[in-house]
């Protein structure tokens, strides 16, 4: 009977350890590692006795924090995370600089949305309606918010 309790509980750590370091997802797995030990630790009070099942759960919370501890303790948390940092920007256009009518070229394809070289600065734009390839020159016809948006001028 021993043999069927240890497997429950050690079965059940090792899902609830798969849960926080490897498996991504709402939690199921752990929960079915949590009933697992949870289903240990009663059938050591139900088929061993009382002070056996005492043991039986302080071994296991004990087991559980001590876990945790060394997890935190060894950097463990690291391999888990993301170390590299968002260097992105949002397309901040100054209205003073940007205005309709101002003419530019584009310095990549937009399909629609694209980059673009207006009065010396380079700004994310959107296309009227189609494709426009790069080295094209463009007019600005809109600007909304930070949305600049563009046509190609007509030769």
């Amino acid at each position: 009977m021993w043999w069927i309790i240890i497997s429950l509980i050690l079965i059940g750590l090792i899902l609830l350890v798969l849960e926080i370091l490897v498996i991504p997802g709402a939690g199921v797995v752990g929960l079915v590692g949590f009933g697992l030990m949870a289903a240990g630790v009663w059938m050591s009070y139900t088929n061993i006795g009382t002070m056996e099942g005492n043991i039986v759960l302080l071994s296991t919370i004990g087991i559980n924090v001590v876990g945790v501890v060394l997890a935190v303790r060894s950097k463990t948390w690291n391999m888990a995370m993301l170390k590299t940092q968002n260097t992105g920007k949002v397309n901040l256009v100054n209205s003073q600089t940007i205005k309709v009518g101002e003419k530019g070229v584009t310095i990549s394809r937009c399909v629609p949305m694209g980059k673009a070289l207006i009065n010396g600065e380079y700004i994310e734009v959107s296309a009227q309606s189609e494709f426009i390839d790069e080295g094209t020159d463009i007019e600005v016809f809109k600007v909304k918010g930070n949305k600049v948006y563009i046509k190609q001028i007509q030769k």
